[in-house]
């Protein structure tokens, strides 16, 4: 398999395991539908840079478990 592949498969597998992550992190998170959905498109629409934002602005209050 050439490198090339290699890197762009890598690439991908990390781009999708961030936003899954990013995903958890909102479900634990007390946001109104429509501000779980507004933060999910930014860590889907910005792949990288995305998550990073939705995990570092800290949306709505913790849930209590």
């Amino acid at each position: 398999m050439p490198v090339a592949v290699v890197l762009k498969a890598i690439l991908v597998i990390t781009i999708l395991a961030m936003a899954f992550l990013a995903v958890f992190y909102l479900r634990r998170r007390q946001l109104s539908w429509s501000a779980y959905c507004f933060w999910g498109l930014v860590a889907i629409a910005l792949p990288v840079l995305g998550p990073f934002l939705v995990i570092a602005s800290r949306p709505g209050k913790w849930r209590a478990l």
